[in-house]
């Protein structure tokens, strides 16, 4: 039987070798698919770059003493066009800014991305949710501009939100998908508002964990994922110890395994006392020699924000080696879409700067930039 397959003279024989061909072909061309999707998108990224997250420019920013002059300044870049004459439509056009780049990336990807932009998009309504959420909870009244949330499936949440009361919550968020430690948050009581905000945080990171990303991306979405999740519950530990909440309490802080962060090593950090030995207890990680650093000026200053600070950059130069190492896939994408988010807020900080009249420098020690 085998001698008739391998006979060049037969049917089978070359059936068997268009076959093999077939299935050599898909396996070459599936990757490569993937990477001429990316050709034309990373280039345009890298081409419009991310210049305020640069001491260069910051500093030509800074200069400005009047909202006006940087606003003009500011539209002057190719990737900018914001409007606003004072400091809260500024900010709120800055914001815009931002999802419109979200928008702009999405046209420019493959349609296999949708999912993930609309996932990260979410993971910014989210802050919105949680604002009508404790007005549901407190009992206070706030209006929430639902026209502000950026997907449609939020905006009905929030209208159906808008009528709720705090017996009915629990059921509104289960049927959009909301987790049970979010539910069991809400309805147990004492209210617990850092739990609350704990599981909203957690459900934000688990649906980019889960999102579909296109062939050979789901390493270097995976990677931003988890470094996100261990820069999040570091630095939640480290406000919570600096208000002197107990262990007990610091256990509820835990968002998940990232990189680096296993729950075993979160545990031994909530079990500190100073924030010296939450540090120490990073040991062997590569957040303990960026925060031992920043440690020295938190001794003189007092302040958290320079371990937020340290953490940010750090968080910025892991972006930028995801995307050395996924050149050709998502990581000029990640990188871009990340510094844009960091460089957004960075121009708000630096018009409230302006606007309050603040020190140059004053102003700058709220500013994260990429080193080198």
């Amino acid at each position: 039987m085998f001698e008739w397959i391998l006979d060049p003279y037969s049917l089978p024989f070359w059936i068997l070798v268009f076959s093999i061909i077939a299935i050599i072909i898909a396996i070459i061309f599936r990757p490569l698919s993937t990477y001429m999707k990316f050709v034309y998108p990373n280039a345009k990224f890298e081409a419009i770059g991310n210049p305020f997250l640069t001491e260069k420019e910051v500093n030509h920013l800074l200069e400005n003493k009047e909202l006006g002059l940087f606003k003009e300044m500011l539209n002057t870049s190719k990737d900018y066009k914001v409007a606003g004459e004072d400091i809260i439509s500024l900010q709120n056009s800055l914001e815009d800014q931002f999802i419109q780049t979200i928008e702009m990336m999405r046209r420019d990807s493959p349609k296999k991305l949708n999912a993930f932009y609309d996932t990260y998009l979410e993971k910014i309504d989210i802050i919105i949710i949680r604002n009508k959420m404790k007005t549901i909870l407190l009992g206070t009244q706030k209006n929430i501009d639902i026209e502000k949330t950026n997907l449609p499936h939020t905006q009905e949440l929030l209208r159906k939100l808008s009528n709720a009361t705090k017996e009915t919550l629990p059921q509104i968020l289960e049927s959009y998908g909301f987790e049970k430690d979010l539910i069991e948050a809400i309805v147990t009581e004492p209210l617990d508002l850092l739990a609350v905000d704990t599981a909203l945080d957690k459900h934000a990171i688990k649906n980019l964990t889960q999102v579909k990303v296109p062939y050979k991306c789901e390493h270097a979405k995976q990677r931003f994922v988890h470094r996100m999740t261990d820069i999040m519950t570091i630095k939640q530990i480290l406000r919570a110890k600096q208000l002197g909440y107990d262990s007990l309490t610091c256990k509820k802080l835990f968002l998940g395994v990232g990189a680096e962060i296993a729950q075993w090593r979160f545990q031994e950090m909530t079990e500190t006392e100073q924030i010296a030995d939450v540090i120490s207890a990073l040991d062997g990680t590569s957040y303990f020699p960026v925060l031992n650093d920043a440690l020295r000026v938190y001794t003189t200053e007092g302040s958290i924000q320079v371990f937020e600070n340290a953490l940010d950059r750090y968080f910025l130069k892991i972006i930028r080696d995801v995307s050395l190492e996924n050149y050709i896939t998502l990581g000029p994408t990640l990188r871009f879409l990340v510094s844009k988010e960091f460089e957004i807020q960075n121009l708000k900080v630096i018009a409230k700067g302006i606007s309050d009249q603040l020190p140059a420098d004053f102003t700058k020690q709220f500013i994260i930039m990429e080193a080198g």
